[in-house]
């Protein structure tokens, strides 16, 4: 049966800046220029990325946010719990994870412009997982949440906060 280490080496998965494994799988060749995209991008941007992404029960995906809409797949593990704030100071979340996963689905989308992170619930379990972002996703334009500035923005979330963030 497969386990994180074997997903890792399979996929040839490295670490991510906001925790986790992944590896890029695709990146558009062809792009869209600047003079096409809404304002807040700069610069040009590829139509479309793709990676893998895996996260075992040790692990969380940290509060992050993007410029662009990105789709989560769900692949393989126990499934995870992805956590949304949102601008009015609200929270939501997503379960993704196989058929026999309690309230599980295939895919959950996370809006452009909302602080997203993501743990596994199982605390022996793993989960393996794609994500697709449109336009392409840019690591110029991922930024990762402060813990002191989220806290200031989404005081009545303290405790998700602190276990999605870094303390500093």
């Amino acid at each position: 049966m497969a386990d994180a280490q074997y997903w890792i080496r399979k996929l040839g998965l490295k670490r991510h800046s906001e925790g986790g494994w992944y590896r890029e799988t695709y990146r558009s060749p062809d792009y869209l220029p600047s003079s096409s995209l809404p304002e807040r991008y700069i610069g040009r941007r590829p139509f479309g990325t793709a990676i893998y992404f895996l996260l075992d029960a040790h692990e969380v995906s940290r509060f992050h946010r993007l410029q662009s809409d990105e789709l989560w797949h769900f692949y393989d593990g126990t499934g995870l719990t992805l956590h949304f704030l949102h601008p009015d100071g609200s929270h939501t979340a997503a379960r993704l994870g196989g058929v026999d996963s309690k309230n599980g689905r295939f895919q959950a989308l996370a809006p452009r412009g909302v602080w997203m992170g993501a743990l596994v619930e199982n605390p022996r379990g793993y989960s393996l997982v794609g994500c697709t972002v449109s336009p392409g996703f840019e690591f110029n334009y991922f930024e990762l949440g402060s813990r002191p500035d989220l806290l200031a923005e989404y005081p009545r979330h303290r405790k998700l906060i602190e276990r999605l963030t870094n303390p500093t």
